[in-house]
């Protein structure tokens, strides 16, 4: 998120792409309304559902699942041709808008209109109101990253804003909205299998650096793992973990997994849940540590060696969340854990000293620097202030620096003298941006609510685009223009990352023997501090300030292109619009894409599926169904359907109705009848388990732990299809069939 909710007080357009934040961002959802009433905000919504935020839309758009791309070059196109772009924040911020600008010369509104289904008169009227109202700001969440295409996708709404000179602005940027508080704080910390905490990659430098700074021995490390190179291996994501299990497709290492630990994660709302089911019942062991009973121990027909282990809630424990808009708040702890629950980090400490790697696990938040090394300066620790220094020392990319626990409980304290749209202070906590959202790059930096805005000063959170490629590519150049300083910075234009080689000569200083001693490589591994801190007295950030690609050459489409979902309606475009070649060892296993398409899937499944949250659910949905005043809101699972589809099928409102899937798979739900779905699709929301393709398994909950609601998965008819880059399941472009039960 480069911007913030708040700001979206300041836009003059609001477009929002898969995303309904009125029922997944209710709070959140108030800043776009009073957008619209202090602002005149025109409000534009792309979905393939009238969602009650689109019922809140000055412009809506119908648009067919899986063709956001089209439908954005379209918007392109006109805007080129109209002059509507910013030519000189192009010239100056931009790489390689001419690759896209030939791309969406082909994207007529006419042929924009037949892949897309939306009609050239609404294209036209969205892109007119949308590029002619500055500052604008797009908006979008998972219904345009769960596709097979769905880094492309994330790659083209942030071009579209580039092309209109809406990054790096107030009321501008790119909001994606986070399902949950601290799901960016998870992404942070790289509760993930590709990188290391605070994004560094699995090089060797990487894991030297965190070895270093947890007091621990490199070697040592290395031998966690099976080989020394599995430990720069991207591990399984969590979206085919089971094939890990089951081994259907070729996987790339030695053993299959045998046992789960699921903590804090409701692994029943990922794709293909009948595949999680039966992984889940071939392990030797799983292991579930949950406040509530996670559907995972519920699912499976494994009888043995299950255990569900009692977690704390967060009103039991203590420490900072990461909220959507990179800010960080403190919670502090309500009351003890109740009964036998511990907290999380109380298990994993247990964990850690059952397998006896429990002084190296911890030895972490007892290390300091002294001379711009990490040493050990005390012999025991406290949770979670401790952990917080840990991470503020250590996470230099995203500039956490400046979170130490005093900060941040501070900010907790005084929230109340924070603006809501700036998130400036006022009184105690004037000169600071409520939560200090990252990067926040020293313990005087006041945060950046604003990404990439060179308007103002970097103390104030100005700063350029990252400079993470290198300074040219085929001799063209990657770092900004000229005219693209930095306000108030004493470097003009463009300028590397800083790095103890070059700092002197990029900002015109002179560094003492001792400094040059102490000084760290770069700036991401420099814990002495310098580099940081000479940056901001020069008034730049230390990643640098380069020009955004637009042109990717290291992806595997250079510029996004529209490839036809692998389940698509319209196979006359499969052919036009390919998907990629089947993938080998993306992330530990063979991954299908052409293999998957080649078929016309549509001939035997005609309708479109897609998915999505409900208001009273959140996720998975065990919390909020073991509630009975949630749950009686909506007591069981459904699925949306216009009439007009119904009465093909002979199916009535209220009638319980199976729907197939290409997998094979099949659920049981109830019908109800609402326009707000085209004919040619269904909508299902995927809170619901406890039941598997019409068997109830409801008898699997512990005694006492049965929801007040439960219902089929909608992801056990969800169809293959994982992300290119990222292996994001394609939950909201899939195809199915049905039938009155």
């Amino acid at each position: 998120m480069t911007n913030h909710l708040g700001d979206i007080q300041n836009s003059k357009a609001i477009i929002i792409f898969g995303a309904n934040p009125a029922v997944n961002h209710p709070v959140g959802f108030k800043h776009i309304l009073k957008a619209k009433e202090r602002n005149n905000a025109t409000l534009i919504v792309i979905d393939p559902r009238y969602t009650k935020t689109a019922a809140k839309a000055d412009l809506y758009a119908r648009i067919r699942p899986g063709t956001d791309i089209p439908f954005m070059y379209g918007m392109l196109h006109l805007i080129f041709k109209h002059g509507w772009h910013d030519e000189s924040f192009i010239k100056d911020r931009v790489f390689g808008m001419e690759h896209v600008i030939k791309e969406a010369k082909k994207w007529t509104p006419e042929k924009v209109a037949d892949v897309t289904g939306v009609d050239v008169d609404t294209l036209i009227e969205i892109t007119r109101a949308y590029a002619t109202s500055k500052p604008g700001t797009l908006i979008w969440a998972m219904g345009l990253t769960q596709h097979s295409i769905g880094s492309s996708n994330t790659r083209m709404a942030p071009i579209l804003q580039l092309s209109l000179g809406n990054m790096g602005k107030f009321g501008g940027g790119c909001n994606i909205l986070r399902g949950h508080d601290n799901v960016q704080g998870a992404t942070d910390m790289c509760c993930l299998s590709h990188s290391l905490p605070g994004y560094y990659g699995l090089s060797e430098g990487s894991w030297k650096y965190f070895a270093h700074n947890w007091g621990v021995d490199f070697k040592w490390l290395q031998r966690r793992f099976d080989t020394p190179k599995m430990m720069h291996t991207k591990g399984f994501t969590l979206a085919k973990w089971w094939q890990g299990v089951l081994r259907e497709e070729k996987i790339y290492q030695r053993t299959p997994i045998r046992a789960l630990w699921v903590q804090g994660n409701g692994i029943t709302s990922i794709a293909q849940t009948a595949k999680v089911q039966q992984a889940l019942d071939k392990l030797d062991l799983l292991v579930v540590a949950e406040p509530f009973a996670n559907e995972a121990a519920v699912i499976t027909n494994k009888k043995d060696n299950v255990y569900i282990l009692p977690t704390a809630t967060q009103f039991e424990s203590e420490g900072s969340v990461t909220a959507t808009n990179r800010t960080a708040q403190w919670r502090s702890k309500v009351v003890d854990p109740l009964y036998e629950s511990k907290t999380d980090e109380e298990i994993m400490f247990a964990f850690a000293k059952k397998f006896g790697f429990y002084d190296e696990f911890v030895r972490g938040m007892m290390m300091g620097v002294r001379n711009g090394k990490a040493v050990k300066v005390k012999n025991t620790f406290k949770w979670p202030e401790d952990a917080t220094r840990e991470i503020a020392r250590i996470i230099k990319t995203i500039g956490l620096t400046g979170w130490t626990p005093e900060r941040l409980k501070r900010h907790q304290q005084n929230w109340h003298m924070f603006d809501e749209v700036t998130l400036k202070g006022i009184g105690p906590m004037k000169g600071e941006y409520y939560g200090l959202p990252w990067p926040c790059w020293t313990e005087d930096h006041p945060g950046s609510p604003v990404l990439y805005n060179i308007d103002i000063p970097v103390m104030e959170g100005g700063m350029g685009f990252r400079a993470r490629f290198g300074t040219e590519y085929k001799g063209q150049d990657l770092l900004a223009g000229p005219h693209a300083t930095i306000k108030g910075a004493k470097v003009k234009g463009g300028y590397p990352e800083l790095t103890k080689d070059n700092i002197e000569k990029v900002l015109g200083i002179k560094l003492s023997p001792r400094e040059k001693a102490i000084m760290g490589k770069n700036w991401k591994v420099d814990l002495s501090g310098l580099i940081a801190k000479y940056a901001l007295k020069a008034g730049v950030a230390p990643y640098g300030n380069a020009r955004a690609r637009a042109y990717v050459w290291t992806f595997p489409d250079k510029i996004p292109m529209h490839r036809e979902p692998l389940h698509t309606p319209r196979y006359d475009l499969a052919k036009k619009y390919p998907t990629y070649p089947d993938k080998k060892n993306h992330y530990r296993v063979d991954t299908k894409y052409m293999s998957i398409q080649k078929t016309d899937w549509a001939k035997e499944f005609p309708i479109i599926l897609t998915t999505g949250r409900l208001v009273m659910y959140s996720g998975a949905g065990i919390i909020e169904r073991s509630s009975k005043y949630l749950a009686a809101l909506v007591p069981e699972m459904f699925a949306s359907i216009n009439p007009e589809l119904a009465y093909k099928y002979g199916i009535k409102d209220g009638d319980m109705i199976w729907i197939h899937s290409p997998e094979g798979t099949k659920i049981k739900v109830k019908a109800r009848f609402t326009y707000a779905v085209a004919p040619d699709r269904i909508f299902l929301p995927y809170h619901f388990a406890g039941i598997m393709q019409g068997v109830d398994m409801s008898d699997n909950y512990p005694e006492g732990t049965k929801p007040y609601a439960i219902g089929e998965s909608a992801n056990t008819v969800t169809n293959y299809g994982y992300d290119i880059v990222t292996q994001i399941p394609e939950t909201k472009a899939g195809l199915v069939r049905i039938e009155k039960a």
